[in-house]
């Protein structure tokens, strides 16, 4: 893991003591809060529905047991005992005091963490593949990477007052975890003729107007990363759109101006920058990868884990969703689900945190990461450990075994917390997950994405679910649309409306009929939801939906 620098924690020091300073200018009255929301956003503050809300930076997703550990403390002092993970691979705090956030922020800097760049029209957290550094098929460990991107863009000082926020994702395997094509910038590491390079991919992203990522350069040399992306971020910077801020996204950017121009204006700009990069970025690059040394794996006995796979089905049903194959075969990447049956997405208790820090430190060579999809990962677990973690994972309500499956929901925090949501996210998420667990039919359905949002703003990334379920306000009443066929894979595609919505009351209903259409018509268990959508079209499953519809126009032919 990357350690902070002398430079780092004396910057980060002193961001936070300026923000002392400008809270306490706020509580006096000195600063409206017009004025005090720039200050604040600058350092990862919201405002929200009910309370102040604080964005806890997890750069790439990777966090150290200590860190675990802070931050169940400032759940625990601070807050009400439990903390969000979202899709960014972030923490959020929705209940802290304004009083209290500058000492929380000395908190998280005593293990090198801050709130930085967690909003505001700047380039925000940058995200990694929550597999990064152990996955079976990666070609190398993205998040050295990612991490000279988040210390180049951090409060660089052209890209503080962009036109809207930016968002970085990199990958490192041909299989796509990270969502890089919903991103402003997606980064795959790619290998041609024996050199290492980028595929760059410009103006994804969700939200009011979803669009899947454009391939700008197929094959960018490892050396000219960082003036490339400077070279990006600039043209959008000076041409983005400031009239509207619905307009203002690199997408809308690539839309109007079209690929093959906003290629032509990166490759002028890359050309007047490219030799101002001397070569200290690759240096610097060298001393951040010697930092992310893969750890030591031992060598021993599977036969624990072999026996309890053998004996216990409940570890077996467990081990069946939630592994994945790690690069070494001895060794798997546990992915701890934050999604209990009835339990809201991606919340996790001061208590359940400390004991993922403890279960790092003992078998998982001191390393957590963040999923985008809001679950918890050991990336590093020899199989023999695996029955003795899962035991501690029961005792403590983390041993559920839906990695993948219909009740691993992604949900916003909604109208029960946002001030821009339009409906709920988290009872509905609740409700659905109940629903399957009840009918014991998440395993019959294997791998299956429902992703919500409670407003347009798509934190809930439904465009991309398998079932996407987007909450809107009609004439004051909760009304949810459903989009089927969305895909967050290197394979990425937008759902498509099933047509109109539905109450709070019926969309559980309407999310039944469209999994049991799939039961009757995929062709065998090996079948997955979105192969069956894809070789039968959208008019299955919206003739189940809506069957009145379906017969007058029968009756009408």
């Amino acid at each position: 893991m990357y350690r902070y620098s002398d430079f780092d924690a004396a910057f980060v020091a002193e961001r936070n003591r300026q923000f002392r300073q400008q809270v306490e200018r706020r509580i006096d009255g000195s600063l409206t809060e017009d004025e005090f929301k720039p200050l604040r956003l600058m350092n990862g503050l919201y405002l929200q529905l009910h309370a102040y809300m604080l964005r806890v930076a997890v750069p790439y997703g990777t966090l150290s047991a200590p860190q675990m550990r802070q931050l169940a403390y400032l759940a625990e002092k601070w807050d009400k005992g439990y903390g969000h993970f979202t899709t960014r691979q972030n923490i959020q705090y929705n209940w802290p005091e304004l009083r209290d956030i500058p000492d929380m922020l000395d908190a998280l800097g005593e293990v090198q963490m801050h709130a930085i760049q967690t909003s505001g029209n700047t380039i925000r957290n940058v995200t990694a593949d929550h597999f990064a550094g152990a996955a079976a098929d990666e070609i190398a460990d993205p998040r050295p990477v990612a991490e000279l991107i988040r210390q180049w863009s951090t409060d660089h000082p052209e890209f503080q007052s962009m036109p809207r926020k930016f968002k970085i994702a990199v990958t490192g395997s041909a299989h796509d975890r990270a969502v890089i094509r919903a991103h402003d910038i997606g980064l795959r590491i790619v290998e041609r003729g024996g050199a290492r390079g980028f595929e760059v991919l410009v103006g994804g992203g969700l939200g009011r107007t979803p669009m899947i990522g454009k391939v700008i350069t197929d094959f960018l040399p490892g050396a000219d990363l960082l003036p490339y992306l400077e070279a990006i971020v600039s043209v959008w910077n000076l041409i983005g759109r400031r009239d509207n801020k619905y307009k203002a996204r690199i997408k809308i950017t690539v839309h109007e101006h079209g690929i093959d121009e906003i290629r032509r204006l990166v490759d002028a700009r890359f050309a007047e920058l490219r030799p101002a990069f001397s070569g200290v970025d690759q240096q610097m690059l060298a001393d951040i990868e010697a930092q992310f040394a893969p750890p030591a794996l031992r060598d021993a006995s599977v036969a624990p884990y072999q026996t309890a796979y053998d004996s216990d089905p409940v570890f077996r049903s467990w081990a069946d969703t939630n592994l994945t194959a790690h690069r070494d075969p001895q060794h798997v990447i546990v992915e701890i689900s934050l999604k209990a049956h009835g339990a809201t997405p991606g919340d996790a208790s001061a208590e359940q945190m400390r004991v993922m820090a403890d279960l790092a430190e003992r078998f998982g060579h001191n390393e957590l990461r963040v999923s985008h999809e809001q679950n918890i990962v050991l990336p590093h677990v020899h199989k023999a450990d695996l029955p003795q973690i899962h035991a501690i994972l029961r005792q403590h309500g983390l041993a559920t075994a839906n990695i993948g499956l219909i009740s691993d929901i992604i949900a916003c925090p909604g109208m029960d917390y946002c001030a821009l949501a339009t409906a709920r996210s988290i009872p509905i998420a609740q409700e659905i997950a109940t629903r399957f667990d009840d009918l014991k039919l998440e395993h019959e359905i294997g791998d299956l994405k429902i992703k919500i949002s409670g407003c347009i703003n798509a934190c809930g990334h439904h465009h991309v679910g398998h079932i996407g379920i987007l909450g809107l306000d009609r004439a004051g009443v909760e009304n949810y649309q459903i989009t089927l066929g969305g895909d967050h894979t290197e394979t990425a595609a937008l759902g498509a409306r099933t047509g109109p919505g539905f109450p709070a009351e019926e969309i559980v209903g309407a999310v039944e009929t469209i999994v049991n259409t799939y039961l009757d018509i995929r062709l065998g268990r090996d079948e997955t939801f979105i192969e069956t959508f894809r070789r039968t079209g959208m008019d299955p499953f919206k003739a189940a939906l809506y069957p009145a519809k379906e017969e007058r126009q029968a009756d009408a032919a």
